[in-house]
């Protein structure tokens, strides 16, 4: 997606406040350039000191802190995104979900409806709450789900079974009992289908609101269609395979869902996230916002969310947005296109 020079000044001002006080916008150490002296007549010159520009410096900091805050590190498996050549992994690149999945802004904002979502039901969150530490390390949970996608989207083939395979392996060490009494095991068909629901419903309403709300009905019910396929190679089932049959799902799943002293823990520690750079709170607590206002209302009711504070901080998601886009370059998306025109 390519932008204006004006929106690039505009996002980079956004990016400033986003991380110059934590030091990121710094420049870095002066580059020495010469004419090439290794022929004869090669003309000698006094080394000429140039720096990269300013904005350029400025966009690689901003896009090393988010990859950072992203990035998947304790699953074991490391993703080549750029090979094997034309290998168009689960997908290829005339999916629905290849756009879907390519604005980082919009997956930021789905993921947290996602989890909001996910919490409400109490059996998801309790092996969650028992058998990770999402409560301590907020952003490993984000980069691992980041990583998953990623890699089930834009991945060689290989690389996303090896996922699914993974993840598969660990839902099947985990089980224990609920603060209710019953009884709960991750790779339960019933919860996989959930936590699948909550979480492409979520980022297919962010697509919608901040990237293309034109998509037409018969894509968005591809693109269930499509990522029905990795919900159903993790195990789950009866899974909803377009718009009505998700928003029919979605309805018959309430009385299960209850928003307890666990949920709305996690909802506090979604809305307080910190990346550990004073600087970048400004954009989180927006991209946060954004992702609240994904939510149905009876959702956002249940979660005692204060919506017209959240909706008005929310409103900053347009810079927010156009910043990110701007400073990340090289996506998983971009990498997967490159190696699919490697035939």
């Amino acid at each position: 997606m390519e932008y204006a020079t004006s929106n690039v000044i505009k996002t980079a001002s956004v990016g400033a406040a986003f991380c110059v006080s934590a030091g990121l916008a710094r420049r870095g150490p002066p580059h020495k350039t010469q004419y090439d002296a290794g022929t004869p007549d090669a003309p000698r010159t006094k080394p000429v000191i140039t720096r990269l520009p300013p904005l350029a410096h400025l966009r690689v900091r901003i896009a090393d802190h988010v990859r950072g805050m992203t990035r998947g590190t304790s699953s074991g498996i490391v993703l080549d995104l750029d090979n094997p050549p034309g290998d168009p992994g689960l997908f290829g690149p005339h999916a629905v979900c290849w756009r879907v999945h390519a604005d980082f802004p919009a997956m930021l904002a789905g993921g947290v409806s996602a989890l909001l979502l996910q919490a409400l039901h109490p059996l998801a969150l309790a092996g969650v709450w028992d058998h990770s530490s999402f409560r301590t390390d907020m952003q490993g949970r984000l980069g691992r789900t980041a990583q998953f996608i990623a890699g089930t989207t834009y991945g060689c083939r290989a690389d996303a079974e090896r996922l699914i395979a993974r993840v598969r392996q660990i839902h099947a060490g985990i089980q224990g009992i609920a603060p209710d009494g019953r009884p709960y095991r991750a790779d339960d068909p019933h919860l996989l289908t959930w936590v699948h629901v909550a979480e492409v419903s979520s980022f297919m309403a962010a697509y919608l609101r901040h990237v293309n709300p034109s998509l037409s009905a018969a894509e968005q019910d591809q693109y269930y269609a499509e990522t029905a396929h990795v919900a159903a190679a993790l195990g789950a089932i009866a899974i909803p395979r377009s718009r009505q049959e998700v928003a029919g799902y979605i309805e018959r799943m309430r009385p299960e869902l209850i928003a307890d002293a666990r949920a709305h823990d996690v909802a506090q520690r979604l809305l307080n996230l910190s990346s550990g750079h004073l600087a970048a709170l400004p954009a989180i607590r927006i991209l946060t916002a954004a992702g609240t206002q994904l939510l149905p209302p009876w959702a956002s009711a249940m979660l005692g969310l204060d919506t017209a504070r959240l909706r008005w901080r929310a409103l900053g998601m347009p810079a927010v947005a156009g910043m990110l886009r701007w400073s990340l370059t090289n996506s998983a998306a971009q990498r997967a296109r490159r190696r699919m025109a490697q035939t």
